[in-house]
């Protein structure tokens, strides 16, 4: 403890109670529900890994043994939030090269994304589907202390229709059998949600329309009814979860709002009149706009069949221009990346284009913070405020002149606790 430090803690009334266990300082601290720059922060976390007070080393009385977090030079902001990632696949290996690998390796390699994604500065993520309740294991595993990785929401299995994107269809009939995923009506809609809740869903995903990445299905076409949408809703809403449904066509996302889905993916395709719906109904917009880039750069190389890169190109740009047209209008907008799609650990790159489409830098990484927190009904993360875990990121520059600068993470704090410091490269 610095000469400064002991002083402070010596002249100064304001006690921090006896359970404080860390003080973070840094140059300064982004309040990202203002949107306001706070000098020389100093963050009080608990044993508990939530944040106690915030004040200045000038109005905390520090007991003895309080550990010290400095980090001169840095701008901090909350642990960043992706809203669409699966830890369990891989961007690399696409297509039929999967079958080439076991089922426990994809398990295996989420550990490998676990880290490389809290690495990148996000300390809460939304796992939208998983086979085999990997995510689950892998949140269990991380919140056991037996591997490294940001806070998971589970949705294990994704919800759809037969030959949906939720099914698999890459099998001749001969390989046939019935998805974990895959329902029929809104009976076994219902049924689904109450098993993927039994062993240990958090939300609800479902695919209510075709994908980049299935099998002879169209991209636009809706594939979930609305009873089906309305059953799963109702009752993951019952249960007290949320829902996010992948949905790029017009009719599937239209549908899905009217259904009270919580948030909609992707969003590609989406008109005005539905744009407009979003807003009255108050949901929220989940877009993966970075990943096109990746998608049409790779192409083939990793598997991935031409079908789905014609797809992508089909919807790429339009679902860019859905955003711009989406944040003008007001719709609610949160940050998710489909990280799996591209290579884990990048996920900031898409800051850089939303503001590209349209964003400020403060709507970007509010995207990312309060508002990602806000869609996933949650009061403990998204923001550095008393009661919230003391989950920080630290990074050199200016997030509000230049939002790229989120891309270089020096330290990374969750719960109060270092996972990444300046200099390290784990």
């Amino acid at each position: 403890m610095t000469k400064y430090l002991l002083a402070a803690a010596a002249a100064l009334s304001l006690a921090v109670p006896a359970t404080a266990a860390t003080v973070v300082t840094a140059d300064r601290m982004l309040d990202v529900t203002t949107g306001r720059y706070v000098d020389h922060p100093a963050i009080v976390v608990g044993d508990d890994g939530r944040i106690q007070q915030i004040g200045n080393l000038a109005s905390l009385q520090l007991p003895a043994g309080t550990k010290h977090i400095d980090l001169p030079g840095e701008t901090l902001l909350p642990g960043l939030i992706d809203m669409h990632v699966h830890l369990t696949s891989l961007a690399e290996i696409g297509g039929y090269e999967g079958n080439r690998y076991t089922d426990s390796f994809w398990t295996a390699a989420g550990v490998g994304n676990a880290l490389k994604t809290i690495n990148a500065g996000f300390t809460t993520v939304r796992n939208v589907g998983s086979g085999d309740f990997a995510d689950v294991g892998l949140k269990q595993a991380i919140d056991g202390g037996w591997a490294v990785g940001p806070r998971i929401v589970p949705a294990t299995y994704a919800i759809g229709a037969t030959g949906g994107h939720c099914d698999d269809s890459s099998m001749p009939p001969s390989w046939d059998k019935k998805w974990p995923s895959v329902v029929d009506s809104p009976e076994e809609a219902r049924a689904k949600v109450r098993w993927l809740r039994k062993y240990g869903a958090e939300v609800i995903k479902i695919c209510a329309t075709g994908g980049v990445f299935s099998f002879g299905d169209e991209v636009g076409v809706q594939q979930l009814s609305l009873e089906e949408m309305n059953a799963i809703a109702d009752e993951a809403h019952m249960l007290h979860m949320k829902v996010a449904a992948h949905a790029h066509g017009d009719e599937g996302i239209h549908d899905a709002i009217l259904a009270g889905i919580d948030t909609i993916e992707h969003v590609s395709l989406a008109s005005d009149a539905t744009i407009a719906l979003a807003k009255q109904h108050g949901t929220w917009f989940d877009m993966d706009i970075y990943n096109d880039d990746y998608i049409l750069a790779t192409g083939t190389s990793n598997g991935t069949p031409q079908a789905s890169i014609d797809k992508e190109k089909m919807i790429g740009l339009k679902q860019r221009q859905t955003f711009q047209r989406a944040v003008r209008a007001g719709v609610k907008m949160i940050f998710g990346t489909d990280a799996g799609v591209y290579p884990h650990g990048d996920n900031a790159r898409q800051f850089a284009k939303m503001v590209q489409w349209g964003m400020t830098p403060l709507q970007a990484v509010q995207a990312a913070t309060i508002r990602a927190s806000e869609a996933l009904a949650r009061g403990d993360v998204g923001a550095i405020e008393p009661g919230r875990y003391g989950d920080i990121i630290a990074v050199r520059g200016d997030p509000l002149s230049n939002v790229a600068v989120l891309e270089h993470v020096d330290a990374v704090i969750k719960g109060g606790k270092l996972v990444k410091g300046p200099g390290q490269t784990q």
